[in-house]
């Protein structure tokens, strides 16, 4: 089954976008190539983009208080384990310290780094880290991989509470729906949403067999979703076909 994702808010739209990029920027530093280091130092500074929005720290605090909040609701219940409850809210607190520990926005240290900013600078130029252009970065591509990834990881590092912040909240979030199956009839799906609850995220599972590709659209008060297909020079087509979906609400 393949998943896709759709956000009702562009909090949560923001937040699948850092998720992907931290997923990314993990598996580049575990390889072992100059090249796959390469575009790990651009996917740091792609994060950086995306979190120097000013309201992006504050908003996941909030969201961290808020589920620390429900949680503790939950004290005193005897279907819940006190110790996996203590574990999980200690998590939340850890995250929210680190957050709250650094002064600036996420990612202001590495701003800092002369060496790296450079690199920034010139990668807004296609072709414009060659060698010739910056040969200390070149000399560094060439530095053994230990050290490449050393330097990598204490880099990341300086987005580390971020990443993990991140990794806890859309973690409750998706355990929050519940999956149903679903029938797009004539390649069309159609829900409204009940009132006086706000989803955030719409979970929704295809099989690759059937060929086809989602177009969802969505609000506070209905979503639907239409059934592509690729036709001739890859152009997506709507699809007339029965298909059945897994569809999964969050809030």
């Amino acid at each position: 089954m393949i998943l896709y994702e759709y956000p009702f808010n562009e909090r949560i739209r923001t937040y699948l976008r850092l998720e992907q990029l931290f997923r990314r920027l993990k598996e580049l530093i575990a390889r072992e190539h100059a090249v796959d280091h390469h575009f790990a130092i651009q996917t740091l500074f792609e994060i950086m983009d995306v979190a120097t929005r000013s309201d992006l720290k504050a908003d996941v605090m909030k969201d961290i208080e808020r589920h620390k909040q429900q949680l503790d609701s939950y004290r005193g219940n005897p279907a819940i384990s006190e110790a996996a409850l203590n574990q999980f809210i200690s998590r939340l607190d850890d995250c929210f310290r680190i957050l709250d520990a650094d002064p600036g926005r996420v990612g202001s240290g590495l701003s800092d780094n002369e060496w790296l900013m450079a690199i920034r600078n010139r990668l807004a130029i296609p072709g414009g880290t060659c060698g010739f252009d910056l040969p200390a970065y070149h000399d560094w591509q060439h530095h053994p991989v230990k050290s490449r990834q050393h330097d990598l990881n204490q880099w990341a590092h300086e987005l580390e509470g971020l990443g993990a912040s991140l990794r806890i909240l859309m973690q409750l979030l998706r355990d929050s729906g519940l999956p149903q199956k679903v029938v797009a009839t004539g390649g069309q799906f159609q829900h409204n949403l009940p009132q006086g609850r706000s989803y955030q995220l719409l979970r929704l599972r295809i099989d690759p067999a059937l060929g086809v590709v989602p177009e969802i659209s969505g609000n506070r008060l209905l979503f639907s979703v239409r059934l592509l297909r690729r036709g001739e020079n890859s152009r997506l087509q709507p699809s007339d076909i029965d298909a059945p979906l897994e569809v999964t609400l969050c809030a």
